[in-house]
């Protein structure tokens, strides 16, 4: 006699059965559905929506979600991903869906990145974050802190310092092929972005597209302004973190790597 207990367990089972593959079922070179990553993205577009297509190229990840305060800049994921859930707050994304989702990739402007990821770890979920990892050093060590805590995977995408070039640059060095290294010059091109200005007077409309409060976050509260998104953000400090953050991630790091070196001890400004 078949109980409705064991009818719901035989159901149960047969449906596990069709949604989980085996990976040897599907033949070699080929991932087993339940062996991928649903990822979530917030901020996805620019450096974020290259990053969220090459999560989905990889082949190990489903794009599952996306969140962008602004649907102009999104607009391009939600047209790769049209079976991704979008969302304007990313609160309201990692609330109603944290079961589901099982990395983050973070590519907002530079003071939202903290929370973010904070957010998303305290609920388990591995993170991504494009540079600069954080707005200052505290969040940084406090992230530090909560990666341990949590147990999850985290990494920064910092591509400038990943590239060939620096592998080679320590192969030469670690071959003593450069001989001593006793000075390090680090320059950039930037800022192109404009700086040292007063915040405009003027309070344009804000677009129907963008939640400007949302994009603010935790920064103060402040009206509307033309052309500070989507990249002259960078020149102010409530929002970015200038060359440094932008450039220096990726020309300074490669000196660490290669040299073995450590914190700093002394530092000035010239």
């Amino acid at each position: 006699m078949t109980t409705r207990r064991s009818f719901i367990k035989s159901a149960g089972l047969a449906a596990a059965a069709i949604t989980i593959v085996p990976r040897h079922v599907l033949g070699k070179g080929y991932l087993a559905p339940s062996d991928k990553i649903v990822v979530a993205g917030i901020g996805v577009g620019g450096k974020g929506q290259g990053d969220i297509a090459s999560f989905a190229k990889s082949g190990k990840a489903d794009i599952g979600f996306l969140c962008d305060v602004d649907d102009r800049r999104a607009a391009t994921s939600v047209k790769n991903f049209p079976k991704a859930k979008y969302y304007k707050d990313y609160r309201k994304m990692l609330d109603e869906n944290h079961k589901s989702i099982d990395a983050v990739s973070v590519s907002t402007p530079d003071h939202m990145h903290a929370i973010q990821a904070m957010a998303a770890m305290q609920l388990g979920k591995h993170v991504y974050v494009q540079k600069p990892l954080t707005h200052d050093i505290a969040e940084a060590r406090m992230l530090t802190e909560a990666a341990k805590k949590y147990k999850v995977v985290t990494q920064m995408g910092n591509q400038g310092a990943s590239g060939d070039g620096v592998r080679q640059m320590r192969e030469w060095y670690e071959a003593g092929m450069i001989g001593d290294v006793h000075t390090v010059y680090c320059w950039t091109n930037r800022p192109v972005w404009p700086q040292g200005i007063p915040w405009p007077t003027e309070s344009p409309a804000i677009p129907k597209e963008l939640d400007w409060n949302l994009w603010l976050g935790t920064a103060p509260q402040k009206n509307y302004v033309d052309k500070l998104i989507p990249f002259n953000w960078r020149g102010w400090w409530d929002y970015g973190t200038g060359a440094l953050g932008d450039m220096g991630c990726h020309i300074i790091e490669p000196p660490f790597r290669v040299l073995g070196l450590g914190y700093p001890q002394k530092w000035s400004a010239v």
